[in-house]
């Protein structure tokens, strides 16, 4: 398929996990892909040569999100590798735990970094290189909307921001003919939530399919978007979740 030919996206947070399936998804419908990496540079060299392997074209950029000037010069030097940039998808993330009292300010003004303020600077940097149907989509998490266990208010407090901000993107940019869409994933079988992990028979437990998402239903969704189907969909946010918040 060929869908996104002649397309270049960036993916933050792109060497593990949801991320390298977009990253691989998006590649596989054509598009040139650059991702985003912190430290795993051998996991992100992983994702490249399996994009390349299959004919595409990709690149593996060192930044981490919570470095304001990294996130910027990565979505330029995405641009720049590609001679333009279409899609940005804001992946990146990190899952802190803890119930309120345990949590420091550190570990606030980071997760609040890396979640909003890496998006926000993220999405206004592409903009210098997107032109009519760009397409922003940012990876959230259902616990935004309700959470139903302790030890998240930081993380549901920093995902939900990115409703707001989806919103008034959407708003922003309709006349540029650029879209904004935020998917929010539920439990998602990954390294950093196995669905053989401790808690997973709980987390399964509270969906209405009664099992974890692959990575790949992930990246399928916001390959709908990314793709011609998604271009009269923006400031909508998609939640995969196997029904646990319905």
């Amino acid at each position: 398929m060929s869908e996104l030919a002649g397309r270049a996206a960036l993916v933050t947070g792109g060497s593990r996990g949801i991320g390298a399936a977009i990253a691989r998804r998006l590649a596989e419908l054509g598009a040139d892909v650059a991702i985003t990496y912190v430290s795993a540079k051998d996991r992100a060299d992983e994702v490249v040569d399996q994009i390349k392997a299959k004919g595409g074209r990709a690149v593996a950029i060192p930044a981490d999100n919570v470095d304001a000037t990294a996130v910027v010069s990565a979505v330029d030097q995405a641009a720049a590798e590609f001679g333009r940039l279409d899609i940005l998808v804001n992946n990146a993330g990190v899952f802190p735990f803890g119930v309120i009292d345990e949590v420091t300010t550190e570990e606030v003004d980071r997760t609040l970094a890396i979640h909003a303020r890496a998006v926000f600077l993220a999405s206004q940097a592409a903009l210098r290189h997107m032109t009519e149907d760009g397409r922003i989509i940012s990876i959230g998490s259902n616990l935004a909307e309700r959470v139903p266990f302790a030890g998240v208010a930081l993380y549901a407090m920093s995902k939900s921001a990115l409703i707001g901000f989806t919103k008034g993107l959407a708003r922003d940019l309709g006349e540029r003919g650029i879209t904004a869409n935020l998917v929010q994933p539920g439990s998602t079988d990954t390294d950093m939530n196995p669905a053989d992990g401790e808690s997973a028979d709980h987390q399964r437990s509270l969906t209405a399919l009664g099992r974890y998402a692959a990575a790949s239903d992930i990246a399928e969704t916001v390959a709908y978007l990314a793709g011609p189907a998604g271009r009269n969909i923006t400031g909508s946010v998609f939640t995969v979740d196997g029904g646990t918040n319905a």
